[in-house]
């Protein structure tokens, strides 16, 4: 299992469309193999900052998505503007939960 770390600036006033943009990515991701589950953080002393931890089973299902036609049907940020800065992807190998 693979967490995927993806984050974004938005541009200041488009914070409510990146959510929206968001909540079609999870629509999409619905039933792909290999995803498990995805949440949206926004940092709260920069609410235009915005964080998506995604779980996968391996990091080529998580390639698999993001070059696939589903995902580029619902990621045009370029295209809305919305997007301040180019996004930045991490992937975090396999961290096991600590209990």
């Amino acid at each position: 299992m693979i967490t995927v770390g993806m984050y974004y600036d938005v541009r200041p006033g488009k914070e409510r469309e990146f959510e929206a943009m968001f909540e079609k990515v999870i629509e999409a991701l619905a039933g792909q193999p290999g995803h498990k589950e995805s949440f949206l953080y926004q940092r709260v002393k920069k609410p235009n900052s915005y964080a998506i931890l995604s779980e996968w089973d391996d990091q080529q299902a998580f390639t698999a998505f993001i070059t696939s036609e589903t995902f580029r049907s619902v990621a045009n940020w370029g295209k809305a503007e919305i997007l301040e800065t180019r996004p930045r992807h991490k992937v975090y190998g396999k961290e096991r939960d600590l209990h």
